[in-house]
């Protein structure tokens, strides 16, 4: 279903949309306690071990116990408007920009458009292209999620109003080119595998256990999230660190900070400071994250599709009968 397929001719570009944004939402009511102890884990300059005295996280069960004794549970939904605003809207460009691309190459190109290799390529486009749209609210999530107690942004207004008067309008495109270098290959790895799983597992399941797709499809979502992941994490941790930039005085309760003036002086004081491990801080909530955050995204987006082409084929039956 994920891709145009000229066999089906099922959904349409605007119900790619819907289903991409409502795919975004339910994942990011789940998955949002995770998002917040990464977040937490890629801004730590200090070492993430209990045999570091000066970190303030050091494993996802004790930062998850930190979090709520400190700040309550409604701390794992810090900047949850926000960010249920980026999954709805990147959700809908990215299915509806990729199912867009897909059918762009069956209609004028020679290349199949259910091979793994096209795939790669227009989910990376497709995820450049949402990523663009809706980098200013993930800026504005990564501030909310990275803040301590007390506050330094009260809503939602409060934070745009300020970083605009304060900082400029760039400062919401703050990370955007590590952003982009990183979601490429992300997103296009995510598409691609989810299709080399889907097609692996049409050759291994046997004919009379396939009607366990739903199953099926959180599964491969989920093994495609993991392996994009890993391969493109340290582009993650770079942004991470470049989007609270200005951002210093809300940190310090969390330990050290760091002022980066560009993509490159960020890399080297990562480098220089904290190893190449520092570029991997986080990894573990993040592959949590990302397996769980990835099979949902096409678990649900399958589901909401064949849902809205089972209201077409049945308004179609009820058209014809009446």
């Amino acid at each position: 279903m994920v891709g145009y397929d000229p066999e089906a001719k099922c959904v349409s570009t605007v119900e790619a949309a819907v289903a991409g944004s409502a795919s975004g939402f339910v994942t990011r009511v789940l998955i949002s306690p995770l998002d917040v102890i990464k977040i937490r884990f890629q801004l730590q300059i200090e070492q993430l071990s209990p045999r570091n005295p000066g970190a303030k996280y050091h494993g996802i069960l004790q930062a998850v116990q930190c979090i709520f004794q400190e700040e309550g549970l409604v701390a794992f939904w810090k900047g949850h408007i926000p960010a249920q605003l980026l999954s709805v809207g990147y959700g809908a460009v990215q299915f509806m920009a990729f199912e867009s691309l897909t059918k762009l190459v069956h209609n004028f190109t020679s290349y199949n458009a259910r091979d793994s290799f096209v795939h790669f390529v227009c989910g990376g486009l497709a995820a450049c292209t949402a990523t663009v749209a809706v980098q200013p609210v993930d800026t504005l999530r990564t501030r909310f999620a990275a803040q301590g107690e007390p506050k330094i942004y009260r809503n939602l207004r409060h934070a745009v109003v300020t970083m605009y008067q304060t900082e400029g309008p760039w400062t919401f495109y703050r990370g955007l080119t590590p952003t982009i270098i990183a979601v490429f290959p992300y997103a296009g790895l995510q598409f691609s595998f989810y299709n080399i799983l889907q097609q692996f597992s049409e050759w291994v399941i046997p004919a009379e256990g396939k009607q366990g797709g739903n199953v099926k499809n959180l599964v491969c979502g989920s093994c495609a999230g993991i392996i994009s992941k890993t391969l493109t994490y340290p582009f993650d941790v770079v942004k991470k660190r470049m989007q609270v930039g200005g951002f210093e005085q809300a940190r310090a309760a969390f330990g050290q900070v760091r002022t980066y003036r560009g993509l490159l002086d960020c890399i080297r004081q990562i480098t220089r400071e904290e190893g190449p491990g520092g570029f991997f801080k986080g990894l573990s909530p993040s592959l949590l994250k990302a397996a769980v955050s990835t099979g949902l995204v096409f678990f649900w987006y399958e589901l909401f599709c064949s849902f809205l082409c089972a209201l077409k084929s049945t308004d179609s039956t009820t058209r014809k009968e009446g």
